[in-house]
Parts: structure tokens; C-alpha cells; sequence
């Protein structure tokens, strides 16, 4: 690129067309999986309570009915979280290898996805261990790991806010981007790698029922068809912005 001659992005891409059918199709599925959460997967072991009852040596009561769905959609937008930060650990390793700014934008772009819904799965988490257990927070195994996961997306938006260079910018943010990536098979690991931890395995012992099955992928679907929509929104958004100060710049030339 000469000197004095900014070189202008794209106004936008082919995908950017699929934006908005991704998130109403997200949005209806998600919808949809709500209502199969309350009127079509049954009760935890098909228990359908009055009162306190042991269902499989543990006394289930009417608020562990109400973390049950609450499950439904903490484990999906725990692993859109998890899937964006793969998407922003990868262009940031694309950056490093490189040094396109392109490749710092996407990885920026999917750090913000990943923060939101980081932030959806520590609300749902917080009320499926207040009905759950009873408290609002609890230093398990998988929370604490998460916590810490979400603190170091936190600080990769106040780095990028503390330094003022560009090019160093990029590269302190793809390396924090890289570190939250660690972390992640870490939260996911944790509950088989501590017997003791008190957190819920889903897959262990036959997983789940056809029905809970069911509502699980839907909502899934739907929240990773949200986070494809936002993503290319956000993209599209931060590129002419990009474009705008490129043309900014050839003119001051």
C-alpha cells in the first residue's frame, strides 16, 4: 500500500445478504423452542409434581422444574459463545500471520458476539443455580472457569480501548483473543475433569430424552442463526465505517 494512499475496503459482502433471513429464522426457532421447552419436553424423569418428591434419589421440587428449562437455553448460548470466540481466536491467529486489518475486524466483530452471549449464559447460569441449589452464586468448577472466561473477553475490549496504535492494538487484542480460546475447553472439561464438581454432565449416563433432545437443537440452531445475523450485521457496519475513513483519508491526500 504507497504512502499517503489508503487502501479503501470492501462496502460489503455476498454473505451480508443472508443478515437478516438468519436472525428472523433465528428468532422463530428460538421462539419456538420456548414453547417446546414449557408444553412439549416433559418434567425432569417425566415427574409431574403437586408437591417435593424423590425422583431418582433427589428431591426435585417445583423450582428444579423451573431450572430445567431454564437448561434449554444456557446450554445453547454457552455454545454459541464458545463457537464465536473459535471464529475470533482463528482471525486473530489469521492477523498475526498476516497483518491485514480485515482479519483483526472479523476477530474484533466475533469478540463482540462472543461477549454477548457470554453475558446470556452467566445470567441463565445465575438463575438455573438460584432455582437449582438454591443460591445465586456458588465458586463450582465450571462457574469459576466461566467467570474467569468472561472477565478475559471483558479485558480484551478494555485493551483495545487503553491502546491507541493500530497495529498494536490488533496484535495485543488477537493474542487475548488466542487466550480466551484456551480457556474454553478448560469450562467445557472441567465437571469430567473434577469428579467432585457439583455441576450437571449432560451427556453422562444416556444423555438426553428424544423430547428434551429436540427442544435443545432447536434452540441451538435458532441462537447460532441470531449470532450468524449479528455477526454479518456488525461486520457490514464496522467495514463501512472503515471505508468511510479510507475515503476520508485519500481525500486529505
Amino acid at each position: 500500500m504507497s504512502k499517503g494512499k489508503a487502501r479503501v475496503p470492501e462496502a460489503g459482502q455476498w454473505p451480508d445478504r443472508l443478515a437478516i433471513p438468519a436472525l428472523a429464522a433465528g428468532t422463530v426457532l428460538t421462539s419456538a423452542a420456548f414453547l417446546l421447552a414449557f408444553l412439549y419436553a416433559a418434567p425432569v424423569n417425566g415427574a409431574a409434581l403437586d408437591a417435593p418428591e424423590l425422583v431418582g434419589g433427589v428431591m426435585v421440587t417445583h423450582q428444579q422444574l423451573i431450572s430445567q428449562k431454564i437448561f434449554y437455553f444456557h446450554m445453547p448460548v454457552a455454545i454459541v459463545s464458545f463457537a464465536a470466540l473459535a471464529f475470533a481466536a482463528y482471525y486473530g491467529i489469521r492477523y498475526l500471520s498476516t497483518r491485514e486489518a480485515r482479519f483483526d475486524t472479523c476477530s474484533r466483530v466475533a469478540m463482540e458476539i462472543s461477549l454477548l452471549f457470554v453475558v446470556f449464559t452467566m445470567v441463565t447460569g445465575d438463575l438455573w443455580t438460584r432455582f437449582e441449589w438454591g443460591v445465586w452464586w456458588t465458586w463450582e468448577p465450571r462457574l469459576t472457569t466461566y467467570l474467569i472466561l468472561m472477565l478475559i473477553v471483558i479485558a480484551y475490549f478494555v485493551m483495545r480501548n487503553a491502546v491507541d496504535d493500530p497495529e498494536r492494538r490488533a496484535v495485543f487484542a488477537s493474542v487475548i483473543s488466542i487466550i480466551a480460546l484456551v480457556d474454553v475447553p478448560i469450562c467445557f472439561m472441567i465437571t469430567r475433569l473434577i469428579p467432585s464438581s457439583v455441576h450437571p454432565v449432560i451427556t453422562r449416563e444416556g444423555g438426553m430424552a428424544p423430547d428434551m433432545a429436540l427442544t435443545v437443537v432447536v434452540a441451538l440452531v435458532g441462537m447460532m442463526l441470531v449470532a450468524f445475523g449479528l455477526y454479518r450485521l456488525r461486520f457490514r457496519e464496522a467495514r463501512l465505517e472503515e471505508r468511510v475513513q479510507a475515503l476520508k483519508e485519500q481525500l486529505d491526500g
